[in-house]
């Protein structure tokens, strides 16, 4: 079953879930800011993007952060403020059991 991952208040994550719907594939929902993300699940995710394409530096949460947290950020620094600000993490996320799919476009999921 495939296992889409956003966060509730994102119009692009909305738009994703409607294209799912539309196409008849089953699929869960995981709310990232309200079922938070582990440590497990995070490499899960990293097994298929890259830590830094993963890493959401056009969010709120992004430039809410201290400059010391945003300097110098590395495969480790990254992962760390993942876990402690989920919403740091690109969405919505697609896990199609095969691959994880970063983001959505209209026609991305057409070939699932």
């Amino acid at each position: 079953m495939l296992t889409l991952y956003v966060i509730k208040n994102c119009d692009t994550c909305r738009k994703a879930q409607k294209a799912l719907d539309g196409s008849g594939h089953p699929y869960q929902v995981h709310d990232l800011r309200a079922d938070g993300v582990s440590a497990a699940l995070l490499e899960h995710f990293l097994e298929s993007v890259p830590v830094l394409t993963l890493l959401n530096k056009r969010s709120t949460t992004w430039r809410q952060l201290p400059d010391d947290d945003k300097n110098d950020v590395d495969a480790n620094k990254a992962r760390e403020l993942m876990l402690a600000n989920p919403t740091l993490i690109k969405r919505p996320l697609l896990d199609t059991g095969d691959d994880i799919l970063v983001g959505y476009r209209d026609g991305d999921y057409d070939d699932l």
